[in-house]
Order: C-alpha cells, then structure tokens, then sequence
C-alpha cells in the first residue's frame, strides 16, 4: 500500500516526495541553527547571529525577481534552481571558515529558501485547479511538518551518536535532501497551461499594485502570518519566563503541533471546503480559532497557575486549538491566493503573497520580544488583535474579489486530471 494519496497529475508522487524529503533535509538544521552553524563554519555565535540577520534581511529581494523569472521561465525551471542552489549553498558551508566566504553563502542559501515558496505556490497552481489546490496546500504542509520532525530526529541522533561531527554530516545530508528533491521534481512534467499563460504577463509588478482585493488580502495574510510565529518564537520563552515551567516541558508543545499538522492536515482541509461556502470565509475562521487561542494564552498569563501539570495541559489545549486554526487557514488562504492571481502574472503575484509570510516571519522575533520585555501577556494580546482584524478583512474584501477564486470548489469527478504535456 502506498503511503502517498492516489496521483491526480502526472508526476504527483514525485513532487509531493521531493517536498518531503526537502523538509526531511530543513529539519537537520532549523531547529539547530545557530549550533548548527558554529559547528559546521567554526565562527562565533554572534558573529552567525549578525550575519543570518542581515543575509536573511537581504535576501527578502529575492522574491520579487523569482516572481518575474517564474513568469517568463515557467514554475518548473525556476524550482529547479532554486532546489540545486540551496543545495550547493550547504555543501559548501564546511568551507565556509571566514566570514566573508559565509556571508556570501548565507546571502545565496538565504535568497533560495526566501524564493522558494513563491515558485512552488506557482508549481502547484499551474498544475492543479479547483478542490484539489486545498488538497495539495494541505498535503504539502503535512508532508512538510511530517519531514521536519524526522529530520530533526535524525539529526539528533547523528549528534548524540558522533558529537559535533553530526552537524557536519547534516549539512551534507541536507545539501543531499535538495539535490534529490530537485531530481523527483524534474519528473513531474511541465503544464501546458504555463505555456499559454506567459503569453500574457505584461505589467508586471505595476498590475500587482493596482490589484487593491488581492493586496488586501496580502496585508491581511500578515496580520495572520504574525499568528504562526508564535508557537516557535513566542511560547517557550513565555512558558519559561512568565509561567516558570520547566524547559524540558515546553517540548511537549512542538510535539503535538508537529504530529496534528502531518496526521490531520489533509482531512482537515477537506471538512472545512465541505463546512464553508467560501475560501475567504474557511480563512477568516482559522484565523478566529488563533484569535481564541492566544486570548487563552493571555488568560492563563493572567492566572498564571503554580501547578506543572496544570500550566502543560493549558498550553497544549491553547495549542491544539491554534493549530486547528493553521490546519483550516493555511490550505484555503493559500488556493485563495492562487486562485485569484491572473495566470500570465502568477509568479509575480504569488511573490507579492509570499512577501507577507516573509514579513511576519522577519518582524515577530524583534515585535515579541520588545513586548515581552513589557509584559509578557502583551505579545499573546498583540497577535490575538493582528489575527481578528486578518479574518474580518478576509471577510470584508470576498466580494471585491473574482467569485471563481472565493467560492469553494466541489471536489474533482474521480478519474479526471488536468491536461498535461510530456
């Protein structure tokens, strides 16, 4: 039995396999980053703190010129770049001892994983339609959460096993992680849709501006955006110094959010394109259960309870619901933004959208910790607001939107695919 759904385009389970395996590759390293880079460059901590700052800052550029190249190149090719760039970018970090050599890396690796997102939002919109956007949003970030938490099991025990010598093995195998997804993705053909479509891209960037719905809807994607950070930036400082839990507990919570994500995201975007009329309205209900839950978060700062088992089973219960809030919000905002970007300018307007996660990502480190040097109540208040005011202009901007993007489509008849060329 396959563990990989049944194909709906050709060259699916090597796409969807390749995504994986790219994650599985990430989680050597992302949970370890700034270990994992001492160990494999030799520099100082602070030094690789400023200069991922900085590269990371940077390379936010990136995005603009992957949506122009993605418009005039197709999806596939500029993918396949960015998977063999960031590829060759860890291969070479063991060599990267001074730091001119390792900022330089840390700029084009920087500048791949930024861009990446935009051209395989692309990727998967030139190749798939209606209901099955959902279903490939949802299957990808169960695949992604699914590989992150066996990368970072295998980096660990590479680590316990060899010691120090277990990063440097790490940046390989995830050097390797890209190279190979970017073969499995090579095998997924072209659309002939991308074809027709770059026929018709002229604008470019100005058509993106203009385009008020679809940057509402940007803009309302970062009030939200702010919301995913928190599980990973937010809640073990505010679970260690606020509530005084102990930090080996805080782990729980990463857990359970990673085991949710890869076991229940597919089935859970299915009930909610069943549930909701529309993707807007599917979003803007994600983003109120996150809404429910950091409010409980600023609850249970407020009673602030002395006893363990109390305060773990709070935060998993605050977990739990935000993460229902991610597994409805992300596949509908995301075939939402996809559906509602003109074809001949999808790279360029998928850019533009990616840019918000970009965003959220760069300011919540800086945005939470300013406010949990105040109060550590204020972050939870700031992103319980940011995601209130996300789902009502969800809300508000559905009508000013193409109705074929808002409306939730019915699932495909089985057996039908999209057309394909070779």
């Amino acid at each position: 039995m396959s563990l990989l759904p049944r194909s709906r385009f050709p060259g699916e389970r090597s796409l969807v396999a390749g995504i994986a395996i790219d994650a599985l590759g990430s989680g050597m390293y992302v949970p370890f980053t700034l270990v994992f880079f001492q160990h494999v460059t030799k520099l100082p901590l602070p030094t690789i703190g400023l200069v991922l700052t900085v590269t990371g800052l940077l390379a936010m550029s990136a995005l603009p010129i992957a949506g122009v190249a993605v418009d005039r190149f197709g999806a596939k090719r500029v993918q396949l770049s960015l998977y063999f760039i960031r590829g060759i970018g860890f291969a070479l970090y063991p060599l990267a001892h001074g730091i001119p050599a390792f900022a330089v890396l840390a700029l084009i690796t920087a500048a791949g994983t930024r861009a990446f997102p935009a051209a395989q939002q692309a990727r998967i919109a030139e190749l798939v339609d209606g209901a099955d956007r959902e279903r490939m949003q949802a299957l990808t970030r169960s695949l992604s959460n699914a590989g992150l938490g066996g990368g970072t099991l295998i980096a660990s025990t590479l680590i316990a096993l060899v010691g120090g010598s277990g990063y440097l093995l790490a940046a390989w195998l995830n050097a390797g992680s890209f190279l190979l997804a970017a073969v499995l993705a090579a095998r997924t053909p072209a659309s002939v849709r991308h074809v027709r479509d770059r026929a018709d891209n002229r604008g470019g960037y100005r058509l993106v501006a203009k385009d008020r719905p679809f940057l509402v809807l940007t803009v309302a994607n970062l009030l939200v955006a702010l919301g995913y950070s928190s599980l990973s930036v937010l809640l073990p400082v505010f679970a260690t110094d606020w509530l005084h839990l102990p930090e080996g507990l805080t782990g729980i919570a990463f857990v359970v959010n990673t085991v949710l994500c890869a076991t229940l995201s597919v089935p859970v975007a299915a009930l909610a394109r069943r549930r909701f009329a529309t993707r807007t309205r599917a979003a803007a209900f994600g983003a109120g259960l996150f809404t429910v839950a950091f409010l409980g978060q600023v609850l249970l700062g407020v009673v602030r309870p002395h006893n363990a088992a109390v305060l773990v089973t709070a935060l998993v219960v605050g977990v739990v619901v935000a993460t229902a809030g991610e597994l409805v919000h992300g596949p509908s905002s995301g075939a939402l933004s996809q559906a509602a970007a003109p074809a001949g300018l999808r790279g360029r307007y998928m850019a533009s959208y990616q840019l918000s996660w970009s965003m959220a990502y760069v300011l919540a480190p800086t945005l939470f910790t300013t406010l949990l040097d105040v109060d550590g109540r204020l972050p939870w208040l700031l992103v319980a607001v940011t995601s209130a005011f996300g789902g009502l202009m969800l809300l508000r901007v559905e009508h000013r939107l193409p109705a074929e993007a808002v409306n939730t489509p019915r699932p495909p008849v089985a057996g039908k695919q999209p057309v394909t060329a070779a």
